[in-house]
């Protein structure tokens, strides 16, 4: 992976796309990372990894859940003022 300043970034665009044809670059202000730049492909193929959020939220029927609650206690405390 690839690291260059944000001015270098600025003076040489053209070195900081070939450089993101092989991996990405990340690109940083005042030291610390700030931007990643990479190619449209590796771009469309972390888009593809995602699952949809209703997959992510789906449950197969045939998975039971036992979930018991534990009784409620204590939930009010009063206080004698």
């Amino acid at each position: 992976m690839t690291r260059i300043s944000s001015r270098d970034f600025n003076q040489d665009v053209s070195h900081a796309k070939r450089a993101a044809l092989a991996a990405p670059v990340i690109i940083t202000d005042r030291g610390k990372p700030a931007h990643v730049l990479l190619n449209f492909q590796d771009y469309e193929k972390m888009l593809a990894k995602q699952p949809d959020i209703t997959e992510l939220l789906s449950m197969p029927e045939d998975d039971a859940i036992e979930f018991e609650p534990p009784e409620a206690q204590n939930l009010y405390q009063t206080h004698a003022f």
